[in-house]
């Protein structure tokens, strides 16, 4: 055993914590350095903004208020398939699936729907998960930031009240950045160059 102790010791390197000198052990450094930056910033030009009198610019890839998109028909788009829900780190969302009326034309090609869809707003994180792992892009987060209420009630977004945001979005030409099919936000337009399908030809395969 004691060979094989001396053996070990031989590869192992024994760091020794730094002595502090007696400027670090007073702090003065440390001091002297955040006086020297609070001067700085009192003599340094104002970057204060007029808000609410002044809207900011808010990126068009922006997390904000979740909505509910339609589809073609004009009926919800979620399928009620609780990605969301499990994906969500906040624990946020609350789905109440139902299933379909076979004979109602309306819903032929649906098997169910969420009978409530809840997002509690203030304990989101605005992470962008949920929309990240919606198969049909039910989900999304819109560019709007100014969310305020009067109690903690209002902060809950139901379905319906997630549905009236995307009918907003919609008719303000305010549709957030695409996760994946549909048209395309204006920052993957400007940063995502589709190749075009008749380019292919242009380049025979080796």
């Amino acid at each position: 055993m004691s060979e094989e102790n001396s053996k070990a010791k031989k590869h192992v390197t024994w760091a020794e914590p730094p002595q502090m000198t007696l400027m670090e052990t007073l702090y003065i450094p440390a001091i002297a350095a955040g006086i020297g930056t609070t001067v700085k910033r009192m003599f340094g030009k104002n970057e204060t903004r007029q808000y609410p009198e002044v809207e900011p610019d808010i990126p068009p890839n922006y997390r904000g208020v979740h909505r509910l998109n339609r589809d073609d028909q004009g009926r919800v788009k979620c399928v009620a398939c609780f990605l969301c829900q499990t994906v969500c780190p906040a624990k946020c969302i609350t789905i109440e699936a139902t299933a379909t009326d076979k004979t109602d034309p309306n819903w032929a090609d649906r098997d169910k729907y969420p009978a409530t869809f809840e997002i509690d707003e203030l304990r989101c994180i605005y992470c962008g998960m949920c929309e990240q792992a919606c198969p049909v892009d039910a989900i999304e987060l819109t560019s709007i930031y100014d969310l305020t209420g009067l109690s903690r009630e209002e902060m809950i977004f139901d379905k319906e009240k997630l549905l009236e945001v995307f009918d907003e979005t919609t008719q303000s030409g305010k549709d957030p950045v695409r996760t994946k099919r549909g048209t395309l936000g204006p920052a993957s337009e400007i940063l995502v160059d589709l190749p075009d399908e008749s380019s292919s030809s242009d380049h025979p395969s080796s």
